[in-house]
């Protein structure tokens, strides 16, 4: 897939605006990874504006997910969806990472076989791949079977095609010696999977963009809020909502004015003094959002 996603605007422009106030290039591949901050401020549920975590379920799910580093924002891209939260991961999940919190091996119960499949995702199918490897070692597809299910996955709704793979993949398990009931949960999940399922590789790429997003958020707000809003329309929030939480993050907000703004929103010194290089500036806003 090509996406336009226009997030990838309000990055660029947003670099833009950082690389030329503190008067050195900022690149996508020179971002800090792995800061602390970053996760600590998305713990907080502190995302208006950061790509694929701003929208209502994600903010209620983060506090609980408290991701603290990349793959578990791979994770939370993922399972924040129609499908898995309908094939019920959501809940196996958390508890799996409250029982890892506890000390505990989320992963004890399943069968060796089929632990190094799960074991990035504490014992609960997430992402295609998972599926299709969980069909080859768990209920004795081919490989080229595994593929034909996940072709299928988006699809067995509207084609009937549930019942077969349903079939073969509960007689396939019950032939290795599967708990009736693991099988059937799993087959609830892989049905889940019908309802926008992500590969792991989406979610991954998705991810780097909920991380430069956040970091930009976190340690460069005005530039944030600037870039956001000149990449309108996007996202979940209106111009008003964007500024008001800037505002609540301590930016300076100054109104459009004829004798300085120009079309887009920008960013000056908040005073004389203000204007050394680690300091935030005030984000002018643009004629761009004059109405009327």
């Amino acid at each position: 897939d090509g996406l336009a996603l226009g997030m990838l605007s309000a990055w660029r422009r947003g670099l833009a605006l950082v690389s030329a106030w503190r008067g050195q290039p900022v690149t996508l591949a020179g971002i800090e990874r792995e800061r602390p901050e970053v996760y600590a401020m998305l713990t907080r549920a502190d995302a208006i504006g950061v790509f694929q975590v701003e929208s209502r379920a994600q903010l209620s799910r983060l506090p609980r997910l408290r991701p603290q580093c990349f793959y578990d924002l791979v994770v939370e891209v993922a399972i924040v969806r129609p499908g898995p939260v309908q094939g019920g991961m959501v809940h196996p999940y958390l508890q799996a990472r409250e029982c890892r919190a506890r000390g505990e091996d989320p992963l004890q119960a399943l069968r060796a076989e089929i632990r190094p499949v799960l074991a990035r995702t504490l014992g609960v199918p997430i992402f295609q791949e998972q599926v299709m490897r969980l069909a080859v070692v768990a209920a004795g597809f081919t490989p080229g079977e595994a593929d034909q299910l996940r072709r299928a996955m988006g699809s067995w709704r509207r084609h009937g095609e549930l019942a077969r793979y349903r079939e073969q993949l509960l007689q396939g398990m019950a032939a290795n010696g599967y708990d009736p009931d693991f099988a059937e949960r799993l087959c609830r999940q892989i049905e889940g999977f019908g309802d926008y399922g992500f590969p792991e590789s989406h979610a991954a790429s998705f991810a780097l963009l909920v991380y430069a997003s956040a970091w930009l958020k976190c340690f460069e707000p005005a530039a944030f809020l600037a870039a956001m809003l000149n990449s309108q329309p996007m996202g979940f929030y209106s111009a008003s909502q964007l500024i008001q939480d800037a505002r609540r993050h301590d930016i300076e907000v100054r109104p459009p004015d004829v004798t300085v703004s120009v079309w887009d929103c920008t960013l000056e010194a908040r005073s004389a003094a203000d204007a050394q290089a680690d300091a935030q500036p005030a984000v002018r806003l643009g004629l761009r959002l004059v109405r009327g």
